[in-house]
């Protein structure tokens, strides 16, 4: 998907989403990567911290973790 210019690839949390947007950092976009118990759309609880991705210039950077 798309947001304000960004791609966002996953079941990226509404706080990485924010701080997205709050910081508008010149990267591509963000991405959770796998389908992590607990995050949106996915049932079940939290199970592990929630590593967000930046994608920069085809390359995976940690962006944050949650």
């Amino acid at each position: 998907m798309r947001l304000a210019g960004y791609t966002v690839e996953g079941h990226v949390p509404l706080v990485a989403l924010q701080k997205l947007l709050r910081e508008r950092p010149r990267i591509d976009g963000i991405a959770l990567p796998g389908m992590p118990s607990g995050t949106p759309g996915m049932p079940g609880p939290k199970t592990q911290p929630y590593r967000v991705l930046a994608l920069v210039k085809g390359r995976l950077e940690p962006f944050v973790t949650l």
